[in-house]
């Protein structure tokens, strides 16, 4: 059998095998709070101009610094075919460093606390 049409086979099986299982499987339960058209823990029927903590844009902002370490991280097993792997990982190793000093900052801080 050719691969290509063995590799398409496999994955719209396999694509077709998740969608039931998760149309399937979960367990539909709905209450007032889910039914809701707010997700950000704000109450929908209160004033709008509350103010709120900017522990929720501190969180925002560490995924976003997270989630771009990542992307950033993301080619380094292709980018051992470089000239020089062994400085491909230094860098990698520096950004590590840069990056888990400062979630460590973070969390002496007091930072990473949601209720004070």
């Amino acid at each position: 059998m050719n691969p290509l049409v063995m590799f398409i086979s496999t994955a719209a099986a396999l694509s077709i095998v998740l969608m039931l299982v998760a149309f399937w499987l979960p367990v539909a339960t709905p209450d007032s709070e889910k039914l809701s058209p707010y997700e950000c823990g704000f109450d929908p029927l209160g004033s709008a101009r509350l103010p709120f903590s900017l522990r929720f844009f501190l969180v925002a902002i560490l995924f976003l610094l997270f989630d771009l370490e990542i992307a950033l991280l993301l080619p380094l097993p292709w980018a051992d075919q470089a000239p020089s792997p062994l400085m491909t990982l230094t860098w990698t190793n520096i950004v590590l460093a840069l990056l888990t000093l400062g979630l460590a900052y973070e969390w002496v801080q007091g930072g990473l606390e949601w209720a004070e």
